[in-house]
């Protein structure tokens, strides 16, 4: 435990008694008042979440919009200051880098934020495919403490609470602007499944707003839930429904590797997934019973293992058990029995979409 990172707002969340573990190197809160209870304020009004651990790479230079392009799944050309675009970084097999959010910002700077776990990694590996571009890359990440405050409550509590204009931000759009005379990024993004709002600053700033926040009473929400919310609404994790063995397409996100564009990194192996198709595939699978599938269960078919499963949860907001699983591509078709082994025994599933609750985004 010694070697954790802890972020910036770590004394709040022990003067909270959150249920403290290891997450991306970083000693993060995983419960405060139980899963359950977070995920439905998420889900029924608000709460938030240290975010803090996340990564913050700074791209700019006279060549960073095409250096974006040539790291970048999803085609960034079109992008205008404030909108924000979601996709990858990709090996040249295919296989992820990570999955990330790109910011445009005013002039040639871009904002890349990165997962906890990959930012060291992201930052060498998008440095390395550098050469020949003009640009400065800088992870900044030390310097920026972030809150997510998502649900449907969450944009009148931003205009309550902290004061922010942020009713006109549309989704997948952010501003720069001063709180309290210190220089504040809010984005309209969301990792939920809800409505709500990244606020980036200082950490000092941050730790005033968490404090204004938790005053006025928004349920202070762990990683637990952050992981049942995204995983309800089929949003993928790094490392389990994508990964260095698992590209975009097996995925099921190949709608945010963009092809038609003239070059990045990976297209090459993306073309031959998307032409030849591919031999795994992510899909959902429902249980007929009450029986959990955790990550890592094997999931059979005709008498064999076809696959594994990468997120399971008894879903709190549908009351199913529910699984994500990487599978071969000829059982992936929705309707297909399947069986997961849990332990000695084995449970009727069947194949389904991978979004097991639907999205309530501010569009």
């Amino acid at each position: 435990m010694e070697n954790l990172q802890k972020t910036c707002l770590y004394d709040r969340h022990i003067a909270a008694n959150a249920k403290m573990s290891p997450f991306g190197g970083f000693i993060m809160p995983i419960e405060y008042t139980g899963i359950i209870n977070e995920h439905n304020a998420v889900r029924h009004a608000a709460g938030m979440f240290d975010v803090s651990h996340m990564g913050e790479i700074f791209v700019t230079g006279p060549d960073s919009e095409k250096f974006v392009n040539h790291v970048f799944t999803n085609d960034v050309s079109a992008l205008t200051p404030g909108k924000i675009q979601y996709g990858m970084m990709l090996y040249p097999n295919g296989g992820t880098v990570d999955d990330l959010l790109v910011y445009k910002m005013n002039g040639d700077k871009w904002l890349l934020v990165v997962n906890a776990a990959n930012i060291e990694k992201d930052y060498e590996w998008i440095k390395a495919n550098s050469t020949g571009f003009d640009v400065s890359i800088d992870n900044d990440s030390p310097q920026w403490a972030q809150i997510a405050l998502q649900g449907p409550e969450a944009e009148g509590i931003a205009v309550k609470t902290l004061g922010l204009d942020v009713a006109e931000l549309s989704f997948y759009s952010f501003k720069e602007t001063e709180w309290q005379g210190k220089y504040l990024i809010v984005s309209r993004t969301g990792y939920t499944g809800e409505d709500g709002f990244e606020l980036y600053s200082d950490p000092e700033t941050i730790i005033k707003m968490w404090d204004m926040l938790a005053e006025a009473g928004v349920v202070l929400c762990g990683l637990g839930c952050r992981d049942t919310l995204r995983f309800e609404v089929g949003l993928p994790l790094y490392g389990h429904e994508l990964s260095e063995d698992i590209s975009p397409v097996e995925g099921g996100l190949g709608m945010f590797v963009k092809t038609d564009k003239p070059e990045f990194v990976g297209k090459e192996a993306i073309i031959i997934q998307k032409t030849e198709g591919i031999t795994k595939k992510v899909v959902g699978i429902e249980l007929a019973d009450k029986a959990i599938p955790r990550a890592g269960y094997d999931v059979e078919a005709d008498g064999k293992v076809i696959g594994n499963v990468t997120t399971g949860y008894n879903s709190i907001s549908t009351g199913k058990s529910v699984c994500m699983a990487l599978i071969d591509k000829q059982y992936a078709s929705i309707g297909r029995p399947v069986e997961i082994r849990i332990r000695k025994k084995t449970f009727k599933g069947t194949v389904c979409k991978k979004r097991f609750y639907d999205k309530n985004y501010k569009k």
